[in-house]
């Protein structure tokens, strides 16, 4: 199965709560889902009892759409984790925040994770002073990523650091918004990474 290319919102009605895929759409009150629960009342927006299997799945899911990545790579980031020292969840977490795509967008540089793939995958960055065109490549403390010189005065690129100028960044990055460059400074804590996800559950499935 290929990557998943349809309609975001529908992602997070599956999952049934917001994921922040449109960046700031998702906060409108044109979101499908908010919409979507204002149509069926409160009556209606009680959700289905599932198994521990389910509930296990649906968090592994929701992981997965969050950072846009596929099944097979995913596994590939626990298994990462699983040979590492320190809590199996946490370091998960951590590979998927490391990724150049999420630098990217933590950084502002993007207005969402799919539109920093994008970004990244047709060369628009430097990391160290190297055009790096991997998105999965893995950022490691004291790296810096940087907009091409010659993208920096780009309307486009000038309209995203407009709509991102009030993005609050992690404590685990810096961000030079006249150079229009970030820099990893440690490597993120689970408080940092600021997504709601349970991730004791994803380790779970995969040990079965």
């Amino acid at each position: 199965m290929g990557r998943y290319i349809g309609p975001v919102c529908r992602l997070c009605k599956r999952e049934g709560e917001k994921l922040f895929l449109k960046g700031r759409s998702c906060n409108i009150e044109k979101c499908a889902l908010e919409k979507r629960n204002a149509a069926l009342g409160k009556r209606f927006q009680r959700k289905r009892k599932m198994s521990d299997f389910g509930l296990r799945l649906r968090e592994k899911q929701k992981a997965k759409r969050i950072y846009g990545i596929l099944e097979k790579q995913f596994k590939g980031y626990y298994k990462m984790a699983t040979k590492r020292k320190g809590v199996t969840g946490e370091i998960l977490l951590e590979l998927l925040e490391r990724r150049l795509d999420n630098v990217v967008f933590r950084c502002g540089f993007a207005t969402t994770r799919r539109e920093s793939r994008q970004l990244v995958s047709h060369g628009h960055f430097l990391v160290n002073g190297r055009v790096v065109d991997i998105p999965s490549y893995l950022m490691n403390p004291d790296e810096k990523v940087q907009i091409k010189d010659k993208d920096k005065e780009c309307d486009f690129f000038k309209n995203i650091i407009e709509l991102t100028k009030e993005k609050e960044i992690p404590a685990w990055l810096e961000v030079d918004k006249k150079d229009l460059a970030g820099k990893i400074l440690k490597i993120p804590s689970r408080e940092e990474m600021g997504v709601s996800l349970k991730e004791q559950l994803i380790v779970e499935l995969y040990s079965k």
